[in-house]
């Protein structure tokens, strides 16, 4: 089974911390609420293929799109036994509207500080409109059964890469 999870908008705190998950190592555990009313614990996905979606911020254009992409792809990652969460800064609250809004059939999970975030180096400086600032850099880390980082997409381009992730998962599932 395949566990997809969505970890969005950590934007305050913490040093650039790109690099500190790596490819092969062991992914960081994490602990964390959802609109749903459940707690989500990787521990809890063990034997289980898992995918770490970062995006900025609920409800804006870019991860409106990237979600609603996973979303119609939700029966083929059905298929690989994934579960799909997202995960981000939002409150559960705004969470539960993003959902609503588009019929996102997977849980939301609320990450307040931007620990998770910067445990797979999701969190680090961005430039916009020339400004630099810290932020939550778009990235995707999918893991094995095994608790072990199989593949990382650092600053992800929305089009197509639901495409991209569904094919690291079909050869691993």
């Amino acid at each position: 089974m395949l566990m997809l999870v969505w970890l969005t908008g950590c934007a305050s705190g913490g040093d650039d911390v790109a690099a500190k998950v790596k490819e092969g190592a062991s992914a960081p555990a994490f602990a964390l609420p959802a609109q749903d009313g459940k707690t989500y614990r990787l521990a809890d996905l063990k034997g289980k293929w898992v995918v770490l979606y970062f995006y900025p911020k609920d409800d804006t254009p870019g991860c409106t799109k990237e979600g609603c992409d996973f979303r119609d792809q939700y029966a083929r990652v059905r298929k690989t036994g994934a579960i799909v969460l997202g995960v981000s800064k939002d409150s559960l609250e705004s969470h539960k509207k993003f959902a609503e809004k588009f019929k996102f059939p997977f849980p939301l999970l609320s990450g307040e500080d931007v620990k998770v975030c910067a445990a797979y180096g999701a969190y680090g400086p961005k430039t916009l409109y020339g400004r630099i600032f810290k932020g939550i850099i778009r990235t995707t880390v999918v893991i094995g059964p095994d608790g072990k980082v199989k593949r990382i997409f650092p600053k992800v381009k929305v089009d197509g890469h639901v495409e991209e992730v569904l094919q690291v998962i079909e050869k691993g599932a």
